[in-house]
């Protein structure tokens, strides 16, 4: 068999593993994505308003009335704000939900007013989601049997102001409105064609594969075929740089490997008592949501920085041995890589230790780290383009990986940023990483569709453009090192 015909066999072999590889990942992101892969948090949702009066003692005989309308698709539950005198309360309160367009009774639910505390929420929750009042006009009615002395209050806001709200004491219209919230679902259109989407990218891919494979019999050039080509030919050199690039890290070092376990583990360390003793950020779990950060932080900014002088740093190999020079910056991110791995490990012991509960959803966290090395590799094929012809690459490198870190949230939430800054985390790409892997380990539950699309772009993007850059200059390598 000649080496034509071998390559032929090589890439059906790879088409084939492609596939059979497609449809396992397809079922099993199905399972893993669960309940999320269908619907959302409803953005329909009304959050309670600020509660500022109390309606009246809801004695027997006493009926409040609140009209409504929201848009959510699947409603789960309805809360209502509570005043007690500060003082023991006795007797039930009925909490009832009803859809106008023809009186029917949706929820209903009853109360112990004595164990309900000052400012108290009591729910009503549906047995089933109720699909079928998006947009519908809703009467939430409270009653009681207390008597006058024993009673709770409703507590209602009148500053607030929402159109088709509508607030009553029976019958009596009350300026204002009820302090009480509803939440539900909402559907995901891609979700519910998953299989669709499955079968049409499904046969895109084949369409690909097949177009690449006749190219190749024809004696075209091909991409594809030819990174897979190198990728073969030089699977030794990149393994002995990898290991290479890996040891000399720790080389002379007394804890060696073992400085990828503990570095995630100091600095959070440190972090977790000065942010939460100085700035004392209400964050549920703030030591899992610190390491969580420091890791994918950290391997961004050390594998750019190893990438960034990849091709400076072996100038030596480059004017003498000829070999891919993308090479050079990918065995430095794939270097970096294995430290990521490593630093998974103290990750996983500070979530024990905090409590929570691993789950299915552990396994998507290895599609973000995939979209972060490729994004990573993207940035650091720049890097190291610009770094041999301009030198200042790298102290500039470093200022700009310092004004990222505190523009992304690693050691404060989110919700502290003004509205007029609030922005950047939308245009920050570590931003979106960080959150999908926040969204597996904190919840335990996978991200929206979206925010895998989100990802995988960001990923793709960095890659596309680094790759250009840097094959349009690498030919130039040589006259600058």
């Amino acid at each position: 068999m000649d080496k034509h015909q071998n390559t032929n066999v090589n890439i059906q072999k790879t088409l084939l593993l492609t596939a059979g590889a497609y449809i396992l990942l397809v079922v099993l992101f199905y399972w893993l994505a669960g309940h999320q892969l269908h619907y959302r948090e409803s953005r329909g949702n009304f959050e309670q308003p600020p509660a500022e009066a109390s309606i009246v003692e809801l004695v027997q005989g006493t009926v409040v009335d609140q009209t409504f309308t929201v848009n959510v698709q699947r409603l789960q539950s309805v809360s209502v704000q509570w005043g007690t005198y500060y003082r023991p309360n006795a007797g039930t309160i009925t909490m009832e939900l009803y859809d106008l367009r023809d009186g029917t009774l949706l929820m209903t639910e009853t109360f112990d007013a004595s164990v309900i505390p000052e400012g108290g929420l009591t729910t009503m929750k549906a047995e089933t989601p109720i699909e079928t009042v998006y947009g519908a006009p809703l009467l939430l009615r409270l009653w009681a049997d207390s008597q006058p002395g024993s009673a709770l209050s409703p507590m209602m806001s009148v500053s607030t102001e929402e159109n088709d709200f509508f607030l009553s004491l029976n019958g009596n219209a009350i300026g204002g409105i009820l302090c009480f919230s509803v939440s539900g679902e909402d559907y995901i259109w891609i979700g519910l064609h998953y299989w669709e989407f499955a079968a049409v990218f499904g046969a895109i891919l084949a369409l690909v594969g097949l177009f690449v494979w006749l190219r190749w019999k024809k004696g075209k050039r091909s991409y594809v075929v030819n990174a897979l080509i190198a990728v073969k030919k030089y699977k030794f050199l990149i393994q002995q740089l990898v290991s290479r690039d890996f040891k000399t890290k720790y080389k002379r070092s007394i804890l060696g490997v073992f400085w990828s376990f503990l570095n995630p583990l100091l600095t959070m360390a440190v972090q977790y008592i000065v942010f939460s003793n100085l700035f004392r950020f209400d964050v549920p779990h703030y030591q899992v949501y610190l390491i969580t950060g420091i890791v994918i932080f950290n391997f961004f900014t050390e594998s750019t920085n190893m990438a960034l002088g990849s091709i400076v740093g072996n100038a030596g190999l480059i004017t003498k041995v000829y070999v891919p020079k993308y090479i050079y910056p990918l065995t430095r991110v794939l270097s970096s890589l294995v430290n990521l791995v490593i630093s998974l490990i103290p990750l996983m012991l500070v979530v024990l230790f905090s409590g929570i509960i691993p789950t299915k959803a552990y396994s998507l966290v290895f599609f973000v780290l995939i979209c972060l090395t490729v994004f990573s590799l993207g940035i650091g094929l720049l890097l190291a383009a610009a770094m041999v012809f301009f030198r200042d690459v790298q102290f500039l490198w470093g200022v700009l990986t310092m004004i990222w870190m505190y523009l992304t949230p690693i050691f404060y939430p989110e919700s502290i940023l003004p509205d007029n800054i609030a922005w950047v985390l939308n245009v920050n790409p570590l931003y979106y990483f960080i959150t999908f892997a926040r969204t597996c380990i904190m919840d335990g539950i996978s991200p929206e569709p979206i925010v895998y699309f989100q990802c995988a772009m960001i990923a793709l993007c960095s890659l596309l453009v680094g790759a250009l850059v840097f094959q349009k200059s690498q030919d130039r390598f040589v006259l600058y090192l």
